[in-house]
């Protein structure tokens, strides 16, 4: 049995035995201050819709994502320039003439028009409490078994509860904030948002807040999303005006929070997303708050419960988890690397539902316009590492919206792949984007890479190992099987070992003794090597599963 299938029988068997182990372990991230800066921040998320929570009890900052948003518009940044290219850098790279092959590669093959464009934050939801400057019994919390957060503390003898979820059954964001005595919630909702020309608005008691994506790199940004609040409450009074929602002496408040985009697929912006966020929340706002959390939580436990992982615990687990974190490197706390492994189960399901995008960069939460690296799908790397806990950790499900990224790229990646290097089957490089593009982008030093679809097919043939679905395997063989016919195409004799090897290429990021020690490409590096012939392996299992 391989070890993988070693580790996933013993996930299996786990939750069999430990279940209440899990019930009972306090599987929280806590801390007794609010967030200063937004890594501090707690994640929520539903797939879809992401959120940040601070906790501050003066003014609560939702920093909000949706999927979706993102720079630009359907493109293509494949080029014709490279064909005349590529055989001039393959000879350098032969002769040995590496830092020339490399400025050529760079001139001469990356993309000549956009490098991706970046995912985007929405912006962000305030609810401003007078008088809560002052405050004692501060406690904030994500509950990861339940996928909900809570904020807890006391002003002049009055505890204040909020409790905040980013609904999987329902699409919409939703707080509640109660109190201990009646008339004390007071606070004014607002939003905001970095992207220029977003428009705040008031629509009966719903505030609004519409933009659209930026432009990027010359491509011209389409879209269109749009967010929506309103507030349901018991005791006071909620007006909107001027964008604002304006909570006054009520008893328990809860607020519905939609957003949605124009956004279809990678090639179609024409939803109606003034309609969709509508939508969203007119399915909501007949539900309470405890209907919502019920339906959610039992929708997350599906996933989140199927494995349970007991390491035992200690003393340490009463200290918040910042502390925890500190100490760990001095401190025996079994139970920390319980909840560390459970976390990233949970990011998972929170940034990767069927149907929607896979997990980008960031997952599904980010707070800038242009983010590092523009919170790309990252393929010579990062993309894979955010999957590789799918199946191991009995979450196949959240496999999906990868799994339809690489049928998209296999689309996208063929117009490249016949563009670029006049070859059959697909390419892909080492970044994509929500529009798909499969262009070598950034330098030749980092990007210069063609091996992507090899290392995505790995992916994809990595679930049938586990799941042993047939009918999943022809589904994606004729993706595994055009990255294969890709590099039989591709793939040249090199002249000084006489293998047929991957050129030009590199092993992402790392120089070599050749050139100047500022080299990265190469011919027939290990990891290419390593790569096709595991996809050449399993194309040819697969070729025989599949057969009629």
């Amino acid at each position: 049995m391989k070890l993988k299938s070693k580790i996933t029988a013993l996930c299996f068997g786990i939750v069999s035995i430990a279940s209440t182990a899990q019930t009972n372990s306090q599987l929280k991230l806590w801390y007794d201050k609010p967030a200063t800066i937004w890594n501090e921040a707690l994640p929520l998320g539903n797939g879809r819709l992401g959120a940040m929570v601070f906790g501050d009890p003066a003014v609560e900052r939702l920093q909000l994502n949706e999927e979706t948003i993102w720079a630009g518009s359907p493109n293509s940044n494949a080029h014709t320039k490279s064909i005349e290219a590529l055989p001039k850098v393959r000879q350098l790279v032969f002769e040995g003439k590496f830092d020339e092959a490399q400025a050529l590669a760079t001139q001469d093959i990356m993309s000549q028009t956009n490098d991706g464009m970046p995912y985007q934050t929405f912006g962000s939801a305030y609810i401003s409490f007078p008088g809560h400057q002052k405050y004692t019994n501060y406690y904030r919390d994500l509950d990861i078994e339940n996928a909900t957060a809570k904020v807890r503390y006391t002003v002049n003898g009055v505890e204040f509860t909020r409790e905040i979820l980013t609904s999987f059954s329902d699409q919409v964001i939703v707080v509640k904030l109660s109190a201990s005595q009646p008339g004390q919630i007071t606070a004014n909702v607002f939003m905001n948002s970095p992207i220029d020309k977003t428009v705040p608005s008031t629509e009966g008691n719903q505030i609004i807040l519409s933009g659209i994506g930026t432009n990027f790199e010359g491509v011209k940004g389409k879209v269109k999303f749009q967010g929506r609040i309103e507030a349901k409450n018991k005791g006071g009074e909620v007006s909107a005006s001027n964008g604002i929602l304006i909570i006054n002496k009520a008893d328990e408040v809860t607020l519905y929070i939609s957003i949605a985009t124009n956004f279809k697929n990678y090639q179609d912006i024409t939803e109606d997303e003034v309609v969709k966020s509508k939508s969203f929340l007119e399915k909501a706002l007949p539900k309470s708050f405890d209907e919502i959390k019920k339906a959610h939580v039992a929708y997350y436990q599906k996933f989140f419960n199927r494995v349970a992982l007991d390491l035992g615990s200690n003393d340490a687990i009463k200290k918040p988890t910042n502390e925890r974190i500190r100490d760990f490197k001095n401190q025996f706390d079994p139970q920390l690397a319980s909840l560390y492994f459970q976390f990233g189960r949970y990011l998972l399901i929170s940034s990767s539902q069927p149907g929607g995008q896979p997990a980008n960069l960031q997952g599904i939460w980010n707070d800038m316009v242009t983010p590092p690296w523009d919170s790309k799908y990252t393929t010579n790397i990062n993309a894979e590492m955010n999957y590789w806990p799918a199946e191991v950790t009995n979450l196949s499900e959240m496999h999906e919206p990868f799994i339809q990224m690489a049928k998209e790229l296999s689309v996208t990646g063929a117009e490249t792949a016949k563009t670029m290097y006049n070859a059959n089957g697909w390419v892909l490089h080492h970044n994509t984007d929500i529009w798909r593009v499969t262009a070598p982008v950034d330098s030749a030093a980092s990007g210069m890479w063609m091996t992507g679809g090899a290392w995505v097919s790995q992916d994809l043939w990595e679930r049938y190992l586990y799941t042993g679905d047939i009918n999943y395997l022809k589904e994606i063989y004729p993706v595994i099987k055009g990255a294969a016919d890709f590099f039989l195409d591709f793939m040249i004799m090199d002249p000084n070992t006489g293998y047929l090897v991957v050129v030009p290429s590199s092993s992402p990021e790392n120089t070599h003794a050749g050139g100047t020690g500022k080299s990265t490409i190469a011919s027939g590096t290990t990891m290419d090597n390593q790569l096709v012939f595991d996809l050449f392996s399993n194309v040819i299992k697969a070729s025989k599963l599949v057969a009629p």
